[in-house]
């Protein structure tokens, strides 16, 4: 079957939906059609790993993101093989062809793997149907082994210790937190997890696994075993990048795009986890963040409707484990040199994080309505002393 589209989205995420709004705000005319290989549409991600297991009042309802209502014709279960570019068009596995005017690449990633097939006890945490997994199998006191230190895992891990569960966390780090944190907040982002119950099993990594009956166990680089009951995976993200480099577009660690994001075809634009970007504040960058999903979306859409705007904005990530809220922009690496500024020590405050004196990153530790001014700190690219930072946020 053949579908033609003005606009037409390879991706059904949340920079699709935003894409959506954004090209209807600009053309109350043109045909836009989203292809997307999960049977849904686009959801707020982050409520995945977030809301739906810690807000009793934010209901399953609220994730949907229903591009449909912006006039955008959604193909879901529909996996995009192929990419022509002489003609103008991408074909399905299922054979059918979409044509496009302009087309927009927002295929996200896809989860790094273990030596470990994926089962409904073997869940590679990502998409809505992972959630619903989850969530049937979690509570009860049932044991579920979570493999990952950074933000899914560590999200993962709070959220279901917060939901009758017993949850084991595998990390590759000494301390949890640690390759982020300065050494007293990581520590202090370990004992939340100690005092919270979950069990860590820290500086190993996951060799292989296997599943028998209702059961996971895995084999650990340090001799140990851990058997479960479900074990939730999350390692982060390979951007989906197969049909831009079969299309013979450039990929450098993701789509490489330009300040209007186009690739280097002046009909295909890139967008989200999957494009690599010249931010104007940390230079070439790819951000796998709910912010820059929105944003970049919102403006990718502006672009193919006519707008001549580049894109300018320096994104922010930012998570929610027990009593720790935090954001942050830039570089969060411990390796760098910091400088603290506490109110109240390892609760609340600033963290800057510094490369031969210049600030290359900012940390906001359950601080809000401050992202702004630590975008202005990076801003300066100036040699930063202690003095000049304390307080110059908070």
């Amino acid at each position: 079957m053949r579908h033609d589209y003005d606009y037409l989205i390879v991706g059904a995420g949340m920079v699709s939906a935003n894409a959506t709004r954004s090209i209807r705000e600009r053309d109350s005319q043109g045909s836009i059609g989203i292809v997307g290989s999960e049977p849904n549409g686009p959801v707020t991600r982050p409520a995945l790993s977030k809301k739906l297991w810690t807000d009793p009042e934010f209901g399953f309802d609220n994730i949907w993101m229903k591009p449909e209502e912006s006039g955008a014709t959604l193909h879901t279960d529909t996996r995009i093989v192929s990419l022509d570019r002489d003609n103008q068009t991408v074909t399905a596995e299922n054979g059918d062809v979409f044509g496009y005017g302009q087309l927009l690449l927002a295929t996200g990633g896809e989860p790094k793997q273990l030596d470990l097939a994926p089962s409904e006890r073997v869940l590679y945490f990502r998409t809505v149907e992972d959630y619903r997994q989850l969530r049937e199998l979690a509570g009860h006191q049932r044991h579920i082994a979570v493999v990952g230190g950074s933000f899914i895992g560590t999200e993962l891990a709070a959220a279901l210790n917060l939901n009758d569960t017993r949850v084991t966390l595998i990390h590759p780090e000494q301390v949890l937190g640690g390759d982020i944190f300065p050494p007293d907040l990581a520590e202090h982002f370990e004992s939340m997890y100690h005092t919270h119950g979950v069990t860590l099993m820290g500086n190993c990594r996951v060799t292989s696994g296997h599943q028998q009956g209702e059961t996971v166990t895995l084999t650990l680089d340090d001799g140990n075993t851990v058997t479960a009951d479900v074990v939730a995976i999350g390692l982060g993200i390979e951007p989906a990048c197969d049909i831009a480099v079969s299309a013979g577009l450039t990929v450098d660690d993701g789509i490489v795009v330009d300040e209007m994001l186009r690739t280097s075809d002046p009909h295909i634009l890139a967008a989200g986890d999957v494009a690599s970007y010249p931010d104007n504040l940390l230079g070439r960058q790819r951000a796998e963040h709910v912010d820059n999903a929105n944003m970049m979306g919102q403006q990718a859409g502006a672009i193919m409707a006519g707008s001549e705007a580049p894109y300018t904005h320096t994104p922010y990530f930012y998570s929610n484990v027990f009593e720790l809220g935090y954001q942050a922009i830039g570089t969060l690496d411990s390796s760098l040199d910091t400088i603290e500024d506490w109110q109240e020590p390892q609760q609340k405050g600033v963290v800057y994080y510094l490369e031969n004196e210049v600030v290359k990153g900012v940390l906001l530790v359950n601080l809000k309505e401050r992202l702004d001014a630590a975008r202005e700190v990076i801003k300066e690219r100036r040699p930063s002393s202690r003095d000049a930072l304390i307080g110059c946020i908070r």
